[in-house]
């Protein structure tokens, strides 16, 4: 909900402009949030940073479509106030097909008005439908609800992601409330003189090829979540958290919000 509130603008954009002060350079936001708001606030952000930013957008699934694909992006490209986007993905499952999806995220790739292109909120059966689309292989990244409390991508889509070398984005890194309030959440943080919030988003980040996408609104957030990157955990660390929060041991369906 980042951009919504008029009353909040001025903190958001600090927050954004010390995220990218600290070296936290991907920025992802979409054309769904706020209607187009929160593209407008971080073009704000990034006018005269461009260069410093890895700029991640997405596109509505009933926007994706062959005739429809390259207006919305050059409509998320206004708002953002730039020429290109690093990587731009699809929100979730369209109901247009994938090859005609995969073929619009190309074209765009070829005029210059993209870099590259993923997915979000696709399941390992539907990435692997993707894969054997003509185009297909360029998928860069599939974003996905990730945290300790969400653990089931380490089954199948995390593996397979790794075997390609693609990198996954965990959206939600620090799950909700109650699994940071879990007692050995606490207990890990107090290992690390930390909070329980930057112990998920290490956990997170733990995982290879895991990029995390925490929101953050704040400055004290930003600097917060710039901290957890130097968190270490150790093996006594990960076994408390896998006993509070055990791996999958079998597939699961994906989790979506």
């Amino acid at each position: 909900m980042i951009g919504d509130d008029p009353k909040a603008r001025d903190a958001e954009q600090a927050a954004l402009s010390r995220g990218i002060d600290l070296g936290l350079t991907l920025i992802d936001t979409a054309e769904l949030y706020g209607d187009g708001r929160s593209e407008r606030l971080v073009g704000e952000v990034i006018k005269g940073r461009r260069d410093e930013v890895f700029l991640v957008s997405k596109i509505k699934p009933d926007n994706a479509g062959e005739m429809t694909m390259m207006l919305h992006c050059e409509k998320s490209l206004e708002r953002l106030g730039v020429d290109r986007i690093d990587l731009y993905l699809l929100h979730w499952q369209s109901r247009h097909p994938l090859d005609e999806i995969v073929a619009g995220f190309e074209e765009l790739v070829d005029e210059g008005m993209i870099a590259r292109w993923g997915v979000s909120n696709l399941d390992i059966r539907t990435m692997r439908k993707l894969e054997e689309i003509e185009g297909g292989e360029n998928c860069a990244t599939d974003q996905v609800l990730y945290h300790l409390g969400s653990r089931g991508i380490e089954y199948d889509l995390a593996p397979w992601a790794e075997e390609r070398s693609m990198p996954l984005m965990a959206y939600s890194p620090l799950g909700r409330g109650d699994i940071l309030n879990h007692p050995a959440m606490q207990a890990v943080a107090d290992r690390h003189d930390a909070s329980p919030a930057q112990i998920a988003l290490a956990a997170v980040l733990r995982q290879p090829g895991m990029i995390a996408i925490p929101k953050a609104s704040s400055i004290a957030h930003v600097e917060a979540n710039a901290a957890a990157i130097d968190i270490q955990l150790d093996a006594e660390d990960v076994a408390a958290l896998d006993r509070a929060f055990p791996p999958p041991t079998t597939s699961q369906a994906l989790d979506i919000i």
